[in-house]
């Protein structure tokens, strides 16, 4: 693999793990959340644990990353403890759904909040349609905002560095305004006290039916509703991926995921006790298009005003979203080519110092998505595939500690083993209650991963050959 120059501080490492995981979900999912389990107490509930289930495994992969400070991340911590058939599985569900799908979906979103501002964009607006197939000029502008991000970091790291930070400091700021003005909202009306009176009243509300949960009904629909706050919360590992442009990762690594992490699970409970502070938990659930945050912002701004202070946040959130995933991802797929599973053209750095073939591939791909229509079917099967790979992937450190105890670990997990453990089992449990309640999307998850098994042998054999 190309020599690569370690660029990238501590802030620059905090900053890709909060801005690849802020992206539009926090404005949007707590609607369908609250529809899911009922009671105020239940959301806020949710999304601590959310926060604490990934505050655990940031914690763990700290291990992992101060032991193989290398590009991929977490493809090589799979590698060295489980072989390179399972880290194969990953990197191709990564490169398939997981990686692409989120780029293809968070930049659907950016294009979708520019047409606020210029309707020409509008999602409506269609450009060509064949038979089922339909191309709108939000998804071409999606496609563009992928190519120029592409470009962007294909002309070296120091690139995606500034618009790293322009941008998700930007939005931090943002999101905090928010916060601040639904907190003193909070002190002047009543609307935050009427939420904690019903705080845990269970129920499920599908269209005009409402159904009581009680017992182990709301703890399974806890479990659901998490893919929601899990799905806004994910993207943290990214920056393991492009642990060689880090300067030493062996310690900024362990503390950016510490800190990133830290710092949006805050802000994301917060976000949700300012929208409580403003809008009734009824108003939640029954928020125009699952649009909280828009909704939240309207009860103390002005209509039109509100509408475009809070389009404006989701464009800033989601560019610096793309950009965070974009610049992390193709390292992945470095790692991947040099072990002879990927494009062979995909090992080399460019002129610039980048993977700008991996840049471009996963670029390409993610365009496909956007065009499919079909990316948001593929995020709620990536995101099942995603948990099984951080369960996975957290196990890998009860393995090296046997296999490779005098390996220098610069870091050691922190509560190790209690809070690896606790992540897998709490994680293991979520996934068996989407087994069971959302079969189809499970399956299909690991249907994906599946079909990454002939695919190996295949790559392999085709190796072997031309060997021989």
């Amino acid at each position: 693999m190309s020599e690569t120059k370690r660029t990238l501080s501590l802030l620059d490492t905090t900053l890709i793990v909060s801005g690849s995981m802020i992206g539009s979900g926090i404005f949007i999912v707590s609607s369908d959340m609250a529809r899911s389990v009922g009671g105020s107490g239940w959301l806020l509930l949710c999304w601590l644990l959310t926060g604490v289930l990934t505050l655990f495994a940031a914690l763990s992969y700290g291990e992992l990353a101060g032991m193989m400070p290398k590009a991929g991340g977490q493809y090589v911590y799979i590698k060295k403890a489980y072989g390179s058939l399972i880290s194969f599985l990953y990197g191709w569900t990564v490169f398939l759904v997981i990686q692409t799908g989120v780029i293809a979906a968070v930049a659907v979103a950016f294009a979708k909040y520019i047409g606020v501002f210029i309707p020409f964009f509008n999602e409506d607006n269609v450009l060509l349609q064949i038979h089922n197939f339909k191309l709108t000029y939000a998804q071409l502008l999606a496609i563009v905002s992928i190519a120029f991000l592409t470009l962007i970091n294909a002309r070296g790291v120091k690139n995606g560095k500034i618009i790293q930070r322009v941008f998700t400091l930007a939005k931090l700021i943002a999101l905090f305004g928010l916060i601040i003005v639904g907190l003193y909202a909070g002190f002047t009306r009543n609307i935050f006290s009427e939420n904690m009176v019903d705080l845990w009243k269970g129920a499920s509300i599908n269209g005009s039916v409402t159904t009581a949960l009680n017992g182990s009904a709301i703890w399974i629909a806890v479990g659901v509703a998490m893919i929601g706050s899990l799905f806004s919360s994910d993207a943290w590992n990214n920056v393991t991926f492009i642990a060689a442009e880090i300067k030493q990762p062996e310690k900024n690594i362990p503390r950016g995921l510490m800190l990133g992490t830290f710092i949006v699970t805050v802000i994301y409970i917060l976000a949700n006790v300012a929208y409580l502070c403003l809008l009734s938990i009824h108003d939640i659930q029954n928020a125009p298009h699952d649009r909280v945050g828009a909704a939240a912002m309207a009860t103390v701004m002005s209509g039109n005003t509100a509408v475009y202070a809070m389009a404006g946040l989701i464009v800033v959130s989601t560019f610096g979203c793309n950009n965070g995933l974009i610049m992390a991802g193709a390292r992945l797929f470095q790692a991947m080519s040099a072990d002879k599973l990927f494009f062979k053209k995909a090992e080399n750095n460019n002129r610039f110092g980048v993977p700008g073939y991996a840049l471009w591939i996963q670029g390409i791909w993610a365009s496909v998505l956007c065009l499919s229509g079909s990316y948001g079917d593929l995020l709620e099967y990536a995101t099942f595939a995603s948990l099984l790979f951080y369960i996975v992937t957290i196990s890998a450190i009860f393995v090296l500690r046997r296999t490779e105890p005098e390996t220098p670990r610069p870091y050691k997990a922190w509560g190790y083993p209690v809070v690896p453990a606790l992540y897998i089992l709490l994680t293991t449990l979520i996934c068996i209650d989407l087994v069971y309640n959302k079969p189809t999307n499970t399956v299909n998850g690991l249907i994906i991963v599946a079909l990454g098994i002939p695919v190996y042998y295949f790559i392999q054999q085709k190796t072997k050959q031309q060997h021989d």
